[in-house]
C-alpha cells in the first residue's frame, strides 16, 4: 500500500477530527443555553462589534451568506438577534444583538477557558498556543486565498 494513502498520513483527517472533537467539547457548555457551536461563533463576532451586515459576519466566519442566513433566522427566533434591512442600502441586512444575546456573553464567560483547558496536552501548552494559532492561521489563509489551488 502506498504510504500517502494511509489514513494516518492525511493532514485533512487530523484537522477534521480535531475540529469535530473540539466542537463536541463545546456541546455541554452551550446546550444549557440552547446554542449550537455555529450560533456561538456568530455571537462571538457580534460581541466584538454589534450591528453588522450578514455579509460581514459570513466573511468573518469563512462561510457563505446562504449558510449564515438560516442560522441567523434561528437565532432571531430564539430572541438573540434582530435582522433589519439597511437604511442606506435596502439590499443589505443588518444583524444586531438583543439584550438576551448581549446577556449571554456574561453567562458564557467560562466557555473559552474551559474548552482551552480541554485542548491542553503534552504538545499544546499555554506557551505553544500562539505558535499553533500561527500555523492554523497560515493554513486557513492559504486555503481561503487559493481555494481551488492545491
Amino acid at each position: 500500500m502506498d504510504e500517502m494513502f494511509r489514513l494516518d498520513n492525511q493532514l485533512c483527517f487530523r484537522l477534521y477530527t480535531a475540529s469535530r472533537l473540539v466542537n463536541q467539547a463545546y456541546w455541554p457548555l452551550l446546550s444549557p443555553h440552547h446554542l449550537t457551536y455555529p450560533q456561538y461563533l456568530v455571537l462571538l463576532v457580534l460581541w466584538e462589534k454589534d450591528t453588522q451586515p450578514v455579509n460581514d459576519i459570513a466573511k468573518r466566519l469563512y462561510l457563505e451568506t446562504n449558510t449564515v442566513t438560516p442560522l441567523l433566522k434561528r437565532m432571531e427566533a430564539l430572541g438573540l438577534v434582530t435582522r433589519k434591512r439597511g437604511k442606506e442600502d435596502a439590499r443589505q441586512t443588518l444583524v444586531t444583538l438583543t439584550e438576551k444575546g448581549k446577556g449571554l456573553q456574561q453567562a458564557l464567560t467560562d466557555v473559552p477557558l474551559t474548552v482551552g483547558k480541554s485542548v491542553l496536552c503534552e504538545s499544546v501548552t499555554p506557551e505553544t498556543v500562539p505558535d499553533l494559532f500561527r500555523m492554523l492561521d497560515d493554513i486557513i489563509g492559504r486555503l481561503a486565498s487559493h481555494p481551488d489551488t492545491p
